[in-house]
């Protein structure tokens, strides 16, 4: 990938230690198994990102000058174990220098990282997922870390919240909590499951968002679109009740797949990930500090991962 500074942010915004977002790129598609090309997804939203005007009308802000670290892109691709591992440290590792971390992939695999470093730093931590998929695999082609299987272990070790969701497998309904699953079908015709789902969300919440829980006719390039999904001021209504009820710790994007000919995916991935930074970061002031409000202890399933653990 390019060097570059996130959406050409001038350089004192960009720096590490002036930064209190970091950016992580992770380019990985090792385990898609229908349309390839996620792996392109973080550099088409990057030159998407550079396209995109900085002040955002909603919030009256421009939350770029909080500043936006653009770390080192995520480059393990010898097998879906070793790239898992290498996002979960490195995830973590940003978490405990003080800073909002975010994800940009990639296929969904790149999650199972960055939800276990999120949940190995936050108590009671939520997952709240949108996806057209459930994801809820154990294993899948002979990988616990396939992207079919991205939400497993966040629905044994976490608070998984899914909306969105239209599509799976039978096997994945002996997996799925149905109480905290959010149908598309059913969100079509009761519009209390934006209530619901937040009730249910505890206080520390990490985003997952696979680009395909939009409806293909406002963003068709991702690897598996799939009819019936979300539109775009619902979902944002959504997240922003999200950030301005509960504290939103890391999120990731997932599943662009860059379409050459049209743009319009690539700029929704843009806008919607400088619209979470906005409702993140719309009531704090540019010179205030950033606290994250996690503690070094691994208060969260403290036993269960290592540093030095082999996945």
């Amino acid at each position: 990938m390019q060097t570059r500074n996130y959406a050409g942010i001038p350089d004192e915004l960009a720096k590490l230690e002036q930064a209190k977002i970091v950016l992580i790129p992770v380019p990985y598609d090792g385990t898609s198994t229908w349309q390839k090309g996620s792996d392109k997804g973080p550099e088409a939203f990057l030159n998407a990102s550079e396209n995109m005007e900085l002040y955002d009308i909603e919030t009256e802000t421009e939350v770029y000058k909080q500043g936006v670290f653009l770390a080192d892109a995520v480059t393990e691709n010898s097998t879906p174990e070793a790239m898992v591992d290498a996002v979960h440290q490195i995830t973590k590792t940003y978490i405990k220098k003080n800073k909002f971390v975010t994800l940009f992939g990639g296929e969904h695999s790149i999650s199972i990282g960055s939800i276990r470093a999120f949940n190995e730093m936050y108590p009671n931590l939520t997952v709240l997922q949108l996806d057209a998929h459930a994801d809820l695999r154990r294993e899948y082609q002979g990988s616990t870390c396939n992207h079919a299987c991205a939400l497993y272990e966040a629905s044994q070790t976490t608070n998984l919240i899914q909306v969105g969701i239209r599509s799976m497998d039978v096997l994945e309904t002996t997996v799925m909590d149905k109480d905290k699953t959010y149908f598309a079908h059913e969100m079509a015709l009761d519009y209390t499951w934006v209530d619901s789902a937040i009730d249910q969300i505890t206080e520390n919440v990490f985003i997952t968002i696979d680009l395909d829980a939009f409806d293909p006719s406002i963003c068709p390039s991702t690897g598996t679109p799939e009819p019936g999904g979300m539109l775009w001021y619902e979902t944002l209504d959504f997240l922003k009740q999200v950030f301005q009820e509960k504290n939103v710790v890391g999120f990731d994007i997932v599943e662009l797949c860059p379409n050459k000919i049209d743009k319009s995916s690539d700029f929704l991935a843009a806008k919607l990930y400088y619209k979470m930074l906005s409702y993140k970061f719309q009531n704090q002031d540019n010179s205030e500090d950033f606290d994250n409000d996690y503690t070094t202890k691994e208060k969260n399933n403290s036993t269960k991962y290592n540093e030095d653990d082999e996945y």
